[in-house]
């Protein structure tokens, strides 16, 4: 006899092996988190694209630009921060599950449980905590490139560090409500 949680579909198996069901939560921040990690794909054509141009300018033309150099780095550092969340929904991140495969189902949702609880939350929670008062500085100073020619804005940059730790968060509380679902139905 199987038992689901309320608002929870067939449980799903991840690439973890643990068969998690989906809930009415979960549901909703996958979604958001399924976006933005749509959102950094395209930021990596668009990185791509502006090395070409960058490799042109300067191999072909002879045109250096601090300003695209830049860019790179703004691109680079947005895409990997916003993909953090899409690679802990989609289980393509490094996991430890060499150790645990050899335990029970139960054992290793517990597992999962107090990794999420005890690390991924955590350590989400202390880096927004370290983050925000350095971030709030660089609104506060309307930070900009110290690079002469350089990009406007370094605070918006900046802000991607508060954004990409409150995404992992949240994908980790999603996660948990599923390892929570599957805890709850396998008593």
């Amino acid at each position: 006899m199987k038992i689901l949680v309320p608002g929870a579909d067939e449980p799903e198996v991840g690439l973890s092996g643990l068969a998690l069901p989906t809930t009415v939560f979960s549901r909703a921040i996958d979604r958001v988190i399924s976006w933005f990690g749509e959102f950094a794909s395209v930021l990596w054509t668009i990185l791509v694209m502006t090395i070409v141009l960058q490799v042109v300018l300067r191999y072909v033309f002879g045109i250096g630009s601090i300003m695209l150099e830049e860019a790179q780095w703004h691109l680079y550092a947005v895409g990997f921060l916003l993909g953090l969340a899409f690679t802990e929904l989609k289980e393509k991140h490094v996991r430890i599950d060499v150790l645990s495969s050899g335990f029970t189902s139960k054992t290793r949702l517990w597992i999962e449980f107090l990794g999420i609880t005890c690390f991924l939350l955590t350590f989400s929670l202390m880096v927004i905590w370290f983050a925000l008062p350095f971030v709030i500085s660089s609104w506060q100073l309307s930070e900009v490139s110290a690079a002469p020619g350089g990009l406007p804005y370094r605070w918006a940059i900046k802000s991607f560090l508060v954004t990409a730790f409150v995404l992992l968060a949240l994908i980790g509380m999603s996660r948990l409500t599923r390892v929570w679902a599957a805890l709850s139905s396998s008593r």
